[in-house]
């Protein structure tokens, strides 16, 4: 209880019921009202970069996977545009469309469980369990191409492992079109359901300007109408060739969120399909020497959160130098933070699991104080503006 009786501070975590993760949440309620919260992350600071110095770029390979088990191919690709980049290598076309066609079913993947997360966090258990069982079709679509349905270790560098036969693209047309179908029935539930829609309409609305300004990226900045995805505007592996459309929304709210992700979905469904019909032919690998010339690199993805950036420098051995991850729940906390103010305790689950958070990715964390800003760079004025008072 603060000094003030009728306030109090609710603390959430780091262990929690509600929490699938380790994470330490304050939240500042008058009544029912939010208003202030705080985060401190890094209970789960696995020391991943540090211990990318001791292993080789090869071995470095498997241990960017482990950063994120829903995300392990696209910290994968990530890492290996930017040794290949290093190594001044290009990768056969072929092994490219692979890596994407890989990437977009992990993006459904990770957007049908996100959907379950969230409507648990909701409430609504039965949305959960039917996208759970689904989402098994994907897995096991991404197991009979790599043999592994979790961590499907289908880079190398220089190009891929595993080759697109005609009979595993018959299995995975099949998959998508019974997919396809289920994500129907999923936003006809979101869009049409009662209780739904007033769990998440006009719920943590975040307008245009407002996701600019917090630094807001992936489907979570999109449902605000931020044209923003790395996969159009620093197309990378085929995405020049078999292109994504970007999925906005307007309302910006938590309803919005939900929208975006679900049509994200139906974007990669149909872009596996254009890779599968006219995927390049060709090698699946080029060499790719075990010392990496010194120099720096930076590789950019779109992961299904968002913009995920990896920084590598190398000193020309057989070890990276300097491996910087920066992911893109990072960019999203301070919203949530933001958004927090003025809405109900009761939505905090479902606010928190709007961004699709992922506490392991982050692997760091810094703790912002007053008194500590630089003037040029912070406005706390501004800061306010946008109701953020967590920094204490």
């Amino acid at each position: 209880m603060t000094a003030d009786t009728n306030k109090f501070v609710i603390p959430i975590g780091p262990q929690h019921p509600a929490l699938k993760e380790p994470a330490n949440f304050e939240f500042w309620v008058d009544g029912e009202i939010v208003t202030g919260a705080s985060v401190r992350l890094g209970y789960v600071h696995r020391g991943i970069e540090k211990g990318a110095e001791a292993r080789t770029w090869t071995q470095n390979l498997y241990l960017m996977e482990r950063i994120c088990g829903i995300c392990s191919h696209v910290h994968a690709t990530a890492y290996t545009l930017g040794v290949e980049k290093l190594a001044g290598v290009e990768v056969p076309p072929r092994a490219n469309a692979i890596r994407q066609l890989m990437a977009e079913l992990e993006r459904i993947h990770s957007h049908m469980l996100w959907l379950g997360v969230a409507a648990h966090e909701g409430g609504f258990d039965t949305l959960f369990m039917y996208s759970w069982r689904d989402r098994e079709t994907v897995m096991d679509l991404l197991e009979k191409i790599s043999g592994n349905k979790v961590h499907y270790s289908a880079n190398l560098l220089g190009g891929v492992k595993f080759d697109i036969t005609p009979e595993l693209a018959a299995e995975v047309h099949k998959g998508l079109d019974f997919l396809e179908e289920r994500n129907r029935f999923y936003l006809k539930v979101v869009t049409t359901d009662e209780t739904f829609i007033g769990r998440t309409r006009d719920i943590g609305t975040m307008t245009t300007e407002k996701a600019e300004f917090l630094g807001a990226i992936g489907p979570t900045a999109r449902a605000s109408g931020v044209a923003r995805d790395i996969r159009v505007d620093a197309p990378y592996l085929t995405y020049d060739q078999f292109p994504v459309k970007v999925m906005t929304h307007t309302s910006g709210d938590l309803h919005g969120r939900f929208i975006v992700r679900i049509h994200e979905t139906f974007e990669s469904i149909r872009v596996i399909r254009e890779i599968l019909d006219h995927i390049p032919q060709g090698d699946l690998t080029t060499r790719v020497p075990r010392r990496i010339p010194a120099g720096e690199a930076v590789s950019r993805v779109e992961a299904p959160r968002g913009e995920l950036l990896y920084f590598i420098a190398s000193n020309g051995s057989e070890k990276p130098e300097r491996v910087k991850v920066r992911t893109p729940s990072l960019c999203n906390w301070s919203t949530v933070l933001s958004l927090a103010i003025g809405l109900k305790l009761a939505d905090m689950p479902m606010l928190l699991s709007g961004i699709d958070p992922c506490f392991s990715c982050n692997d760091r964390s810094i703790r912002l104080k007053r008194g500590q800003q630089d003037p040029q760079v912070w406005s706390w004025e501004k800061l306010r503006q946008y109701g953020i008072e967590y920094y204490r």
